[in-house]
C-alpha cells in the first residue's frame, strides 16, 4: 500500500493509531489537526528538505526523524506557528509493499516542527524502510535496522564512526561512501555544527557567530541541506553524541572558553541544546529540560559489543588556562587535582558499573576528545601534555576509568574518539606516564569530515615518534573511519578523501589496524 489515499484514509480517519504506546511514540489526533494533515501544504518549498533520519536501534525498536522546514533559511522553517500532523509508514521492503507499522504524530512550533516517531514492538535483527507524509509532500525513502537482541550471539558488526563537519570548510564527501557501504550503523563523536561566522567555501547561515535558539535552528538546518549528510542519514541508523561546538568552541560545564569569555552563557546553552535535539533523531527521553539534558547512554549490539555514549561536555571542570604552570610531569598542576572531573561525578560512576557489569566481547568508549596521553614536546628530555581540553588535563578521571577497567579484567576495551581533525592510533598505558608498560586498551580516533579542509600537505607516519611510543600511526586527510568487529578481532579501517572542495571525489582506504580479542593494543594490517 503506498502513501495515497487509501493510507490517508485508514491512517487519518479510522485509526491514527499511537506509534509506540506512549506521548514519546506519537500523539493520535483527530478533527482539525486531521484535516491540516490532509491538506495541501500552506506554502511554496519542500517541507522535508532537510531530509529524513533514524537513531539509537534496540532490538525492539527504532527513533525517526523529520522536520517540516520549507524555508531553512528562517528559524521558523518557514511554518506557521500551529501544529501539524506528519504521517509516517515503516516497511519490510523499499517498495512499501509489506508495511509493519504506520500512524501519524504532531509536529508543534515549540520543537520546530521536528518529528520524533518512536516505534517499539519491532522484530530483532531487521531491515526496516520508513517514509514521511504532510499533505501532499512525501518525503524520501530511508532504510534502517533494529539491534540483535542483547546477549545474542551475534557474527560480525560493521559500522562508521565520524566528527567534526564544518559546512564553510568543505562539502561532506566523507558521507558519500559511508552511504554506499554495507554498515549497521554510524556513530557521531561530536562537531556536527559549527558556532562561528566563517564562509571559506560555503558561507555560514547567518554569517556571524550564533547565539539565539532561531540561530541554532537555521544553522543546523543548513547543514542538514547537504546533499551527502542527508544520504548518509537515509541510508543508515545513526547513534550521536556532542563535542563543544554544537554550543560554542572549548565550553566546559556553564563556562564558554576562557580566552573569549560570553555573556548569557546558560541561556546559549539552552538554546543549542534544545536545537540539537530537534535537529537529531534522539528519543524524548533525551529531550533538553533548560540546560541540561540526558544524553550520555548505553546500546548494546548482540552479545558482540556494547557502546558507552559519552557526554564530556555538560559536566565537566573547566580546562586550565594556556598559561597554566606545568609539574615536572608536563602536566599542569590543575590537570592532576583530584577533583577535576571530564565526566562529572554520576557520569563516572555509571560508566564504572558499565565497565564492571558487562558480558559484551567489546566495550566501546564513544568519546568525544583524545583519551591516550599525548607527549607534545619534541625532547626527549621533557614532557608536555597541553592545557588539557582532552583527557590530558583530566588525568583522576581518566586514571579511575583505567584502573577499573584493569581491576575489573574489562574484555577488549576499545575507545573510538573525534575531535582532532586527523587520523591516530594510539594505545592506551596503563597511566598517565608509563608509555612503554602493556597497553590496556587501544584508541582509535577518526579525522574530521570536512573541518580544516584540504590539508595543504597530506602526511602520513607510522611509528615514528620516541617520545610517543603508544602512537602507532598519524595522518591528517579528511574522511571516517569503518569499523569491522568479529568475536575474535576488530578491524578498524582508514577511509579518505583526496579533497572536500567538491563532492563527487571517490574515498580509500589508507591503512586498517587490527586488535584481536583478548589481546590489547593494535597491529598494523
Amino acid at each position: 500500500m503506498g502513501v495515497t489515499g487509501n493510507w490517508d484514509r485508514r491512517i487519518s480517519r479510522r485509526t491514527l493509531l499511537r506509534t509506540g504506546g506512549s506521548l514519546a511514540a506519537g500523539a493520535a489526533f483527530s478533527g482539525p489537526l486531521v484535516s491540516r494533515a490532509l491538506a495541501a501544504p500552506p506554502f511554496a518549498g519542500d517541507p522535508f528538505s532537510l531530509g529524513i533520519a533514524s537513531g539509537d536501534p534496540l532490538p525492539d525498536g527504532i527513533v525517526l526523524w523529520t522536520r517540516l522546514a520549507p524555508d531553512p533559511t528562517r528559524g521558523d522553517g518557514g511554518m506557521k506557528s500551529e501544529a501539524y500532523g506528519v504521517r509516517f509508514e515503516l516497511a519490510r521492503d523499499e517498495g512499501f509493499n509489506r508495511i509493519v507499522r504506520r500512524g501519524a504524530v504532531e509536529a508543534v512550533p515549540e520543537e520546530a516542527h521536528s518529528v520524533h516517531v518512536e516505534l517499539d514492538r519491532l522484530e530483532p535483527s531487521t531491515e526496516y524502510f520508513y517514509r514521511f507524509k504532510w499533505g501532499t509532500a512525501i518525503s524520501p525513502v530511508g532504510r534502517t535496522r533494529s539491534a540483535p537482541p542483547e546477549g545474542a550471539g551475534v557474527d560480525a558488526l560493521r559500522f562508521a564512526f565520524v566528527s567534526c563537519q564544518n559546512y564553510p570548510a568543505g562539502y561532506f564527501t566523507p558521507y558519500a561512501d559511508i552511504a554506499t557501504q554495507d554498515l549497521d550503523l554510524v556513530v557521531h563523536l561530536g562537531d556536527y555544527i559549527y558556532e562561528g561566522p566563517a564562509s571559506d567555501l560555503r558561507a555560514h547561515a547567518p554569517l556571524r557567530e550564533i547565539f539565539s535558539l532561531d540561530d541554532y535552528r537555521v544553522r543546523h538546518a543548513q547543514y542538514k541541506t547537504d546533499l551527502d549528510l542527508q544520504a548518509a542519514h537515509a541510508a543508515l541508523p545513526w547513534m550521536l553524541t556532542w563535542d563543544d561546538h554544537e554550543v560554542a568552541n572549548n565550553y566546559a560545564s556553564f563556562e564558554s572558553d576562557p580566552d573569549s569569555p560570553l555573556p548569557d552563557f546558560t541561556a546559549r546553552r539552552a538554546a543549542a541544546y534544545q536545537a540539537y535535539w530537534e535537529h537529531m533523531p534522539l528519543s524524548r527521553a533525551h529531550k533538553p529540560k533548560g540546560p541540561y539534558v540526558d544524553l550520555y547512554r548505553r546500546m548494546a549490539w548482540g552479545s558482540l559489543a556494547t557502546f558507552n555514549m559519552l557526554d564530556g561536555r555538560q559536566y565537566r571542570s573547566d580546562q586550565p588556562a594556556a598559561s597554566s604552570p606545568k609539574d615536572a610531569s608536563g602536566y599542569t598542576v590543575s590537570a592532576l587535582d583530584p577533583s577535576r572531573t571530564m565526566l562529572g561525578a554520576t557520569q563516572l560512576a555509571w560508566l564504572e558499573q558499565q565497565l564492571r557489569t558487562t558480558s559484551a566481547g567489546w566495550n566501546v568508549l564513544a568519546n568525544q576528545v583524545a583519551f591516550a596521553p599525548y607527549d607534545r614536546d619534541p625532547s626527549l628530555a621533557k614532557r608536555d601534555f597541553g592545557a588539557g581540553d582532552n583527557w590530558d588535563g583530566y588525568v583522576a578521571d581518566r586514571q579511575r576509568i583505567l584502573d577499573t577497567i584493569v581491576d575489573a579484567r574489562t574484555r577488549n576495551a576499545i575507545v573510538i574518539t573525534g575531535d582532532s581533525h586527523a587520523n591516530w592510533v594510539r594505545d592506551i598505558p596503563p597511566n598517565s606516564t608509563d608509555f612503554d608498560a602493556a597497553p590496556v586498551g587501544t584508541e582509535f580516533m577518526g579525522t574530521s569530515i570536512s573541518t580544516g579542509g584540504d590539508p595543504a600537505k597530506p602526511a602520513t607516519t607510522y611509528n615514528d615518534d620516541p617520545n610517543n611510543p603508544q602512537l602507532l600511526f598519524h595522518n591528517n586527510n579528511r574522511g571516517y573511519v569503518r569499523c569491522t568487529v568479529t568475536p575474535q578481532q576488530w578491524t578498524s579501517d582508514y577511509r579518505i578523501v583526496p579533497s572536500v572542495r567538491r563532492r563527487g571525489v571517490a574515498a580509500s582506504t589508507l591503512a586498517s589496524f587490527v586488535v584481536q580479542d583478548g589481546v590489547a593494543g593494535a597491529q598494523r594490517a
